[in-house]
């Protein structure tokens, strides 16, 4: 016989529930479809388009936070929402370094 207790982890996040994924996966395809829509009708001017895609994948991005990986603001989830905005963080420096890196380098060789 086992000795051994079962231990249940707390990560700091809501339960897991189809509700949420169901609710992601409809917010996901909304936000991707809306986008092709505009893309394909020509509905916006360019500007207005970079704008308003731009816009939608910020917030299927949210949606993919909060619904998927189940990231809060909440005092028991701030240990899972701070390595995410860390790696954040190094990311953009690391495109933000590059496209700047790659933009000296062309104005340089020009």
């Amino acid at each position: 016989m086992s000795t051994q207790a079962a231990v249940k982890l707390k990560y700091g996040a809501k339960a897991k529930t189809l509700k949420s994924y169901l609710l992601g996966l409809f917010l996901s395809l909304l936000f991707t479809f809306s986008a092709f829509a505009l893309v394909g009708m020509h509905l916006l001017s360019e500007t207005a388009l970079y704008i308003a895609i731009t816009i939608l994948a910020v917030l299927q991005l949210f949606a993919q936070v909060i619904c998927f990986l189940r990231l809060n603001v909440s005092r028991d989830g701030q240990w899972n929402t701070m390595p995410f905005i860390f790696t954040f963080v190094i990311v953009s420096v690391l495109v933000g370094g590059s496209l700047w890196i790659m933009y000296n380098l062309n104005v340089n060789m020009m």
